[in-house]
């Protein structure tokens, strides 16, 4: 299991990450496509990223628009895992 981050860790971490902010203890961002299909190939390359990463994101789809949520459940809010996902998923 991974440990917490506190607060201003996070604050940091996502001081790098932009878009991404905090959400009910857990780090959120929502992407914009020019259609539907740009943004289901997205999810599908972040469901890639997380089965190597063994660490699944929330993600929600509306049209053009994906929303993720990243926390680390077995630890209660957000981890290293959830800021190393956020930063592979902004490098898609």
């Amino acid at each position: 299991m991974s440990d917490l981050l506190s607060s201003n860790e996070i604050t940091k971490a996502l001081s790098n990450l932009s878009d991404w902010h905090v959400y009910d203890e857990q780090i959120k961002c929502e992407f914009v496509f020019a259609d539907f299909i740009e943004a289901l190939s997205f999810i599908v390359k972040i469901g890639v990223l997380a089965e190597k990463a063994d660490h699944h994101p929330e993600i929600w789809n509306v049209y053009n628009r994906v929303s993720i949520i990243l926390s680390t459940h077995d630890a209660g809010g957000v981890t290293d895992k959830d800021i190393m996902l956020a930063s592979a998923i902004n490098d898609l």
